[in-house]
């Protein structure tokens, strides 16, 4: 398999954060996407921003920004189709999503997907190992461009919830254990940002 290209999911509305663009928050005087970009870039082929509204508002970032192919922001999954369409674009095979609000993510994500996805599992998820106990993670996850009408047809029928597509393609689980850090750890209110903030310390 070629290295993917990797999407950053962004077009959430950020409201528990008082709307905007969230991965505009500053967290140890970077903002998330940097944080984020710094860590993904690496690891991908290529990599696009999924986000709606005014693309120029990105243009700082320096990576092609992809709006939802299905109207009515029907949340992440449109942006997962977003990747798969732009990896299309890049004659890629597969695309890596990773949430635009996970400053930790893993140095090693594509790396641990990839070795998962050599099975017979179209779609891998990460899960974090929790207490012997794995959480799938769906933001997280290695997508064949293969399936992508599939998944169009999903979002045309109602399916919005990542998790419950990539299930019912029979989605692999990749395993990352949660030590001092999540690496998923997610910034979804003024609480979290504060606490990512003592982690960077």
């Amino acid at each position: 398999m070629r290295q993917p290209v990797g999407v950053i999911l962004a077009g959430g509305q950020a409201t528990r954060m008082g709307g905007g663009d969230k991965g505009r928050l500053m967290l140890a005087r970077r903002s998330l996407f940097a944080h984020v970009i710094g860590r993904i870039a690496p690891q991908v082929a290529a990599l696009a921003l999924s986000a709606n509204g005014d693309a120029a508002r990105f243009a700082d970032l320096g990576l092609p920004v992809i709006a939802d192919p299905v109207a009515g922001y029907p949340g992440p999954l449109a942006g997962v189709l977003a990747g798969m369409d732009w990896a299309a674009s890049q004659d890629a095979t597969h695309v890596v999503s990773v949430a635009a609000d996970t400053p930790f993510l893993p140095e090693d994500l594509v790396a641990r997907l990839l070795l998962t996805g050599t099975g017979a599992a179209p779609v891998v998820l990460a899960a974090s190992t929790v207490d012997g106990r794995l959480i799938r993670q769906p933001a997280f996850g290695l997508w064949p461009v293969a399936l992508r009408e599939d998944l169009r047809a999903a979002l045309a029928g109602g399916v919005r919830k990542v998790g419950q597509w990539a299930a019912d393609q029979g989605a692999a689980l990749a395993p990352f254990a949660v030590d001092r850090v999540d690496p998923f750890f997610n910034i979804n209110t003024p609480e979290d940002l504060d606490r990512a903030e003592a982690l960077m310390a």
